[in-house]
């Protein structure tokens, strides 16, 4: 011991060290073990016909059924999402960070309205689609519209997007404005002091600095809602389509609410087995996927710029 202490080591240090690294490992055995049951049992059960294939109304029946309705649905959702609510959380997290005075009452009620929204379970996300996306929204429109039939006033890929943008906005904002703050004030003070205009500034000079973390938010706002079913159970899932979606007002399946259809009204839960496991690895083989595009973008960004320094 008087060694150790002669070393500089502490036994607090070494315990401290010991524990964190432990639960570390736990965590690193358990994500292994999950991923492994889910490739060991699904990986045998996947095909081209499994992937490639649109469902029959029995979808429970492992010799017929197909995942390619859902594969499509749920890309097309977290694509139109993604669209939707990285300008807008680019947006407010520049008017927060570069425009909003710090210490006034406005900017703290948008703050504490970010904070709120990161914390609000997912199911109510589903039930404030349906009552200000379908509702309201959907139903002014059809009466703006002049409709014959609820066209807009019903569950879609357009509803159920805006519901999970709505969601995932607090993460895209968070990450945004970390990536604002960490851009030095010098270049700023540099454009200004070069007669450029501080909306110049913010577009030439601090947004494409900012550009990798903005990736960021959006590779985090994909991962979340990628496999989120509440948000979307009342806002545009559907249990079983013969067809594509064709617009984004029609409705669609998904993984995520697939995979709760299977694990939950089968009739034979040990034949359904196989098909959600090989459900759940396309799941997770599609959001690794969406990730890797994203990662693979932000990445060729900070090589870009690192040449352009």
């Amino acid at each position: 011991m008087s060694q150790l202490l002669k070393k500089g080591l502490r036994w607090d240090s070494v315990l401290f060290t010991g524990v964190t690294g432990t639960a570390t490992a736990l965590i690193l055995v358990l994500l292994a073990w999950i991923l492994g049951q889910i490739v060991l049992n699904g990986l045998p059960h996947l095909s081209w016909r499994f992937v490639s294939t649109i469902p029959k109304e029995n979808f429970f029946d492992a010799k017929t059924t197909g995942v390619l309705a859902m594969i499509i649905g749920t890309t097309i959702r977290v694509l139109v999402m993604t669209v939707v609510v990285i300008p807008v959380g680019v947006i407010t997290a520049v008017y927060l960070t570069e425009y909003a005075r710090s210490g006034s009452t406005y900017t703290r009620i948008i703050r504490a309205a970010v904070n709120n929204l990161a914390g609000v379970p997912s199911i109510v996300f589903g039930l404030f689609g349906v009552g200000f996306f379908i509702n309201f929204l959907g139903g002014s429109l059809d009466e703006m519209l002049g409709e014959t039939g609820p066209k807009w006033k019903q569950p879609s890929v357009l509803w159920a997007s805006l519901t999970l943008a709505v969601m995932t906005m607090p993460v895209v904002i968070v990450a945004t404005e970390e990536s604002l703050k960490a851009i030095a004030p010098g270049l700023r003070e540099a454009s200004l002091a070069l007669g450029a205009t501080k909306l110049e500034t913010i577009w030439r000079i601090v947004l494409p600095n900012a550009l990798p973390g903005i990736m960021t938010g959006g590779i985090l706002a994909i991962s979340r809602a990628a496999g989120e079913v509440a948000p979307i159970l009342f806002t545009g899932a559907a249990y079983y389509m013969a067809e594509l979606p064709k617009s984004l007002t029609d409705q669609f399946m998904d993984l995520g609410y697939h995979i709760y259809v299977l694990s939950t009204q089968s009739p034979d839960i040990e034949k359904t087995q196989p098909i959600l496991y090989a459900t759940v690895l396309v799941l997770l083989i599609l959001t690794f996927c969406l990730n890797a595009i994203a990662i693979f973008a932000r990445a060729r960004m900070r090589k870009a710029m690192r040449v352009g320094h």
